[in-house]
């Protein structure tokens, strides 16, 4: 085991001294040491609760005969970080999170590994540890938050974003959003709808890094606290078996995780995390074959912010293990999976339980998947939109551009009514390099939303969007403006051309007019000079390859 490098020998001595000083006696050492990567946070609702699910999977490794160690890293709540300089700390969190992971396992020699993550960037973050570290691992979440009730309605976060819009355009009270916000988020868990952190934690389970349930049993039900003395019972029994992450989260695993994003109409951001996941299991995973996944996979369940379901009503339905069942002719079943069995194994024999959250295919919301990648002289390496949640009418969208250097000019106007129908909001330098930090921007999408304005204005940026975002929403712009990529050549008036189906985003302009307005931009120079998001600038590469730090 690997523990014995801090167990075992004469030379010893001095470690196992400091592991009596934990209240182990000499006999317990010899089981197999089991980390516990926790990220409880009393500032973020996702994971308050988190105390309580480490406890379940402690007891769970004690069962099964290992020695769990609870250790912590951090989180950050998206909500509250949103639309203000905590936003460009988000992403670049997630580095952080799986650097963290690395010392403290590495330092203190575990033998394997259990991950409870919840909400957006602790995901990602953790499952790159995991592939980094390759000690047996396998990931329990705390579980999605339920849906707020207010009068006859269920509601949540993005219903309150939302609301904000419509306060602006006198569609909705001040007092109406005072109720609204004190009955949207009703307990812990991450927030209700298929946004970032769900889409994540039930993209975990079709990677085969958690067990049935992980991303869907709400974070409220004793079924959550029973899924996690399973995993930590599980955890032990990967050792004996031998299964390791890189066994796991293999080319044909991110095939299987991106099908089932598609069939979920999941957010975005998904496609960002699991290129990194990807890169850092060593998996070459070409951004374009998204596309040709997307283009097979029928889209079966329509959640928030795309449809009226929640994630709850997912759970109801039979879960991840019933949306895979759905689309299982176009999943590598063989796949290896942290239960031990093949991921065909996993889903013999299911059966899904409520026919409208989780349409069988010949009833399929679309032919096509929840998500593309859109190619073209705006976006030459890539650029990402939520099909699922793209108005018809704005499938094909030609249309003039307003051009915003930040999120903040952006909203502005958006709150001062100077957006006129058909056109194209463009905002640049909110990439990886240039936010820095690529923020999520709920806000202005939420505005446009709550105006009624999403179905005759078009939003385009090399930052991202928050998986609660609905709209003609076009984000991850490759290469971003900070790097010299075409968008930093454009102008007011110069005219957008959007096509989803045909997975086109150009503008138009000539080669050499791009090419001259980019020389005349010059180079661009780094908002911060210090701290960690300067580190994270001068490191971060392109949002095509995940947003990973430069090899």
């Amino acid at each position: 085991m690997k523990s014995d490098a801090i167990k075992k020998g004469v030379e010893r001595a001095p470690h196992r001294a400091l592991l009596h000083a934990l209240g182990y006696h000499r006999a317990e050492l010899d089981r197999p040491f089991v980390g516990i990567i926790n990220s409880y946070s009393e500032v973020v609702p996702g994971h308050i609760h988190l105390r309580s699910v480490a406890e379940a999977v402690k007891a769970g490794v004690r069962e099964a005969g290992g020695i769990p160690f609870e250790v912590n890293t951090i989180a950050v709540c998206d909500g509250i970080a949103m639309n203000h300089i905590g936003m460009k700390y988000s992403l670049p969190s997630r580095e952080l999170i799986a650097d963290s992971v690395e010392i403290v396992a590495q330092a203190h020699a575990f033998d394997a590994l259990v991950f409870i993550p919840n909400c957006d960037k602790v995901i990602p973050g953790m499952l790159m540890a995991a592939a980094r570290l390759n000690l047996p691992a396998l990931f329990c979440s705390g579980g999605p938050m339920l849906a707020g009730r207010l009068d006859h309605s269920k509601v949540d976060l993005s219903t309150v974003f939302e609301a904000v819009g419509q306060v602006s355009s006198g569609a909705m009270t001040e007092e109406e959003l005072l109720r609204l916000e004190e009955a949207a988020c009703p307990g812990c868990g991450s927030c209700s709808g298929m946004f970032t952190a769900n889409t994540m934690n039930c993209l975990t389970e079709a990677l085969g890094m958690g067990l049935a349930g992980n991303g869907t049993i709400p974070a409220v039900e004793a079924r959550r606290q029973a899924l996690a003395r399973e995993a930590g019972r599980q955890a032990v029994r990967l050792l004996d078996i031998g299964i390791r992450p890189r066994d796991v989260i293999t080319e044909a695993a991110i095939h299987n995780a991106f099908t089932v994003d598609m069939a979920l109409g999941g957010s975005t951001n998904s496609v960002l995390h699991l290129m990194a996941i990807a890169s850092e299991a060593g998996v070459d995973f070409p951004l374009s074959r998204v596309n040709e996944i997307s283009e097979r996979t029928p889209y079966l369940c329509k959640l928030r912010p795309a449809g009226d379901y929640h994630v709850e009503d997912l759970d109801r339905a039979g879960g991840i293990p019933a949306v895979m069942k759905e689309v299982d002719w176009l999943l590598k079943g063989d796949s290896m999976t942290v239960t031990g069995k093949t991921l065909a194994e996993n889903i013999a024999g299911i059966q899904t339980r409520d026919r409208e959250v989780i349409r069988p295919v010949t009833r399929a919301h679309s032919t096509t998947g929840g998500l593309v990648i859109l190619f073209g002289n705006l976006a030459p390496d890539g650029a990402v939109v939520k099909r699922a949640a793209v108005a018809p009418e704005m499938m094909v969208h030609r249309g003039p551009a307003r051009v915003f250097d930040s999120e903040e000019t952006a909203t502005a106007a958006i709150l001062g009514g100077a957006i006129r129908s058909g056109e194209v909001l463009l905002i640049r330098y909110e990439g990886p390099k240039g936010g820095p930090g690529m923020r999520e921007m709920l806000t202005p999408t939420s505005l446009l939303s709550g105006q009624g304005r999403d179905k005759d204005v078009a939003l385009i940026t090399d930052g991202r969007f928050s998986g609660a975002t609905r709209g003609s929403a076009i984000g991850h712009v490759s290469p971003e403006a900070a790097s010299g990529g075409p968008i930093a050549a454009l102008r007011d008036g110069d005219i957008i051309s959007i096509d989803i189906p045909g997975c086109r985003l150009d503008v138009e302009l000539a080669p050499d007019e791009i090419s001259r307005r980019l020389a005349a931009a010059g180079r661009f120079e780094l908002k911060v000079t210090s701290g960690y998001l300067r580190y994270y600038a001068d490191k971060v590469t392109s949002a095509s390859t995940g947003a990973v730090f430069g090899k």
